[in-house]
């Protein structure tokens, strides 16, 4: 597979997916002109895409949606639940807790704890290789995390660092929504679930879904880092995702 975080961030989050035969984006937050003039930045077509996975139905993860679909015929991925919020998609697929494929590419989903009508997290796979995608979440069960293990590439959320947001001036009932089981993740956090799923496999992981407000790249990068080293893991390859910038095409 080759992977390209289009954007990703409080104001909005795309990720592009290719196989050999199948192109896919998980969500589409940015606007649609973002989208597809990023696209064009790594050579490939809007129009071309066998289809769109839809994380939880937040501005920030469908905000561009409703125009690109309009200027392309591509079938949405999604629950049940989140397309009674949607209902301007006409040309979709229903998931639910089963495995499914578009075209080469395998996807599993699992609950993420969110609060959203309904949220997922994907883990993807073609013949060769292997990605998960979490990001909204409060926490991840543990019932996921044999299957969560020793995957080629992560990309997850790592949001905000628990001091900044203490400090900062977001109100309180915003900041306990964020704490919350059903909130985002700190980068203390998300440190934590990827130093425990990372194994010899694993190549890349992608922090994402980083907060303007209460946080840093350098403050996200860090916490990893250390968490690692104390865990005796390593990982070639750890990246910041941003808001307004591609990230590189990322082939695993």
């Amino acid at each position: 597979m080759k992977v390209c975080v289009l954007g990703s961030g409080s104001k909005g989050n795309t990720t592009y997916v290719e196989s050999n035969n199948s192109r896919l984006l998980i969500d589409l937050g940015n606007t649609c002109k973002y989208v597809t003039n990023k696209l064009k930045e790594i050579n490939v077509d809007a129009s071309s895409l066998d289809g769109i996975l839809i994380s939880h139905t937040h501005k920030d993860h469908v905000g561009g949606l409703e125009v690109f679909l309009k200027k392309n015929d591509i079938p949405v991925y999604l629950t049940k639940g989140m397309l009674k919020e949607l209902s301007f998609i006409k040309k979709y697929v229903l998931i639910d807790d089963d495995d499914f494929c578009v075209g080469d590419i395998k996807i599993e989903t699992i609950k993420t704890s969110h609060d959203a009508v309904d949220s997922r997290g994907f883990i993807l796979y073609d013949d060769h290789s292997s990605m998960v995608q979490i990001t909204d979440t409060g926490y991840i069960n543990q019932k996921y995390y044999k299957k969560l293990e020793n995957k080629n590439l992560y990309i997850m959320e790592s949001n905000h660092d628990i001091e900044m947001l203490t400090n900062g001036p977001y109100p309180s009932h915003l900041k306990q929504r964020i704490y919350s089981d059903k909130g985002h993740l700190s980068n203390y956090d998300a440190s934590r679930y990827i130093s425990m799923f990372v194994g010899k496999n694993t190549d890349y992981v992608l922090l994402a879904h980083l907060s303007e407000k209460n946080n840093t790249s350098d403050l996200a990068y860090n916490e990893l880092i250390t968490r690692l080293e104390d865990d005796n893991k390593h990982v070639n390859n750890i990246i910041v995702t941003s808001q307004n910038d591609i990230t590189d095409f990322i082939e695993i």
